[in-house]
């Protein structure tokens, strides 16, 4: 019998969560297979079995919290593994609801799911209705098997129109559910308050004219892809900018630590990144020696590590600069809090035409709004400002970025 206990994932991480079980007890496992999901107060990580056999699960459900150490499952590496019966290896059967929501069975080759726009399942007689009625199919509360809207549900939502429950309600519903808050929710939660309650917090804000950048990726984004293998988005010329206005203005890249300055000769640059558990800010290491493209695999390789709770301690840990972009989600303008220990974030947003006055001429340009919230405790205004300015004159003019022969074609490695 081989126990797996909750493993080491921080000097200063004592528990965990179990967020979920992949097994269940009694089932075999094959060695390095997931059988648990863990987080801390930073990440999400895996448990994997280090043998293969029967797994025997204790006494911890999904939810607990539990210590560095615990014993969390055993595994039985000398029971044999079991041989699919002539059910398992048959062709699998489901279940499925007709119209007057009879259930039959029918092989999973010979039953196709009739699909309305959205990918909602519904049936073909709630199909055609949802079609013929234009109804918008989420706003049908579907009460077939496995989500399936039928006839029912459909006529249901006719019967009130420009009314919607929220989803597992019923109308008028006065429902109120609690949640348990999840170690990362209590860190953010944490950390916020220690920010907006520890810095002498300030924003400036500027505005840059997307045009050049927009030009470039539309001449260019084609070919950088093909030759680099990733895409040509904007973070890219964001992360360059900062790390060169960093470096001219040190400040904004330092932190206190006691009655110390610690400055850095490098840009750590953290990416802030939304996910279904909460907001993550892995880090991507000297940006400053990095290439466009090596800053847009960074960025695909850390958002996918994070959209699937893949991110480790290393990834989480340090980090000088901050970069934030909420106009991804429509953000015309905000005051980011600074991710501390840090001493400045820089809030990107939504690219909007606004017509703007250039030589006596009102002309409509692609803007975004910049915010640079600060600690006025280590960058003084005049910094912070003229930070902030930097940054907009090498994103209004990218070939400053480098100096090479053909600027441009240089800065993207063409």
């Amino acid at each position: 019998m081989i126990d797996i206990k909750v493993p080491t994932v921080g000097e200063s991480i004592s528990e965990v969560t179990l967020l979920k079980w992949t097994k269940k007890d009694g089932e075999y496992v094959e060695r390095d297979e997931v059988i648990a999901e863990l987080e801390s107060e930073k990440a999400t990580f895996e448990v994997n079995a280090e043998q293969a056999g029967v797994l025997k699960l204790g006494s911890i459900a999904e939810g607990d919290t539990i210590k560095i150490g615990d014993l969390l499952a055993s595994i039985d590496d000398t029971a044999p593994k079991p041989e699919k019966s002539a059910a398992e290896v048959a062709e699998p059967m489901v279940k499925f609801e007709n119209d007057n929501g009879a259930e039959k069975k029918q092989a999973v080759s010979s039953a196709p799911v009739t699909s309305v726009p959205n990918d909602i399942k519904a049936s073909p007689v709630a199909s055609a209705m949802i079609a013929d009625k234009k109804v918008d199919p989420k706003t049908v509360k579907a009460t077939g098997t496995a989500g399936k809207i039928l006839k029912d549900d459909v006529l249901a939502a006719l019967s009130n129109p420009g009314k919607k429950a929220f989803a597992g309600t019923e109308l008028y519903s006065r429902n109120v559910r609690t949640e348990k808050m999840s170690n990362l929710r209590k860190t953010i939660s944490r950390r916020l308050v220690e920010a907006k309650n520890t810095t002498a917090m300030l924003t400036t804000f500027n505005e840059v004219d997307m045009t050049n950048i927009m030009e470039i990726r539309k001449l260019y984004k084609e070919k950088f892809k093909t030759i680099h293998g990733v895409g040509l988005g904007f973070m890219s010329f964001f992360a360059k900018a900062c790390a060169t206005a960093l470096a001219e203005w040190p400040t904004v890249n330092a932190y206190i630590d006691g009655d110390q300055l610690v400055y850095h000769d490098y840009a750590d640059i953290s990416i802030a990144v939304s996910t279904p558990r909460g907001l993550t800010v892995p880090v991507m290491r000297n940006v400053e020696s990095m290439s466009m493209a090596d800053v847009e695999r960074s960025v695909v390789e850390l958002a996918g590590k994070a959209r699937d709770s893949k991110l480790t301690a290393d990834d989480l840990t340090g980090g000088t600069f901050t970069i934030t972009n909420g106009g991804v989600f429509g953000s015309l303008m905000s005051t980011p809090i600074i991710n501390i220990p840090q001493s400045a974030i820089l809030g990107m947003h939504k690219i909007q035409d606004r017509p703007m006055a250039i030589n006596g001429q009102v002309v409509i340009k692609p803007m975004m709004y910049l915010a640079l919230s600060y600690d006025h405790r280590i960058v003084d205004g005049k910094e912070s400002v003229s930070f902030l300015v930097r940054v907009k004159e090498l994103l209004e003019n990218p070939e400053q970025l480098l100096i090479g022969k053909d600027p441009v074609k240089t800065l993207l490695e063409l």
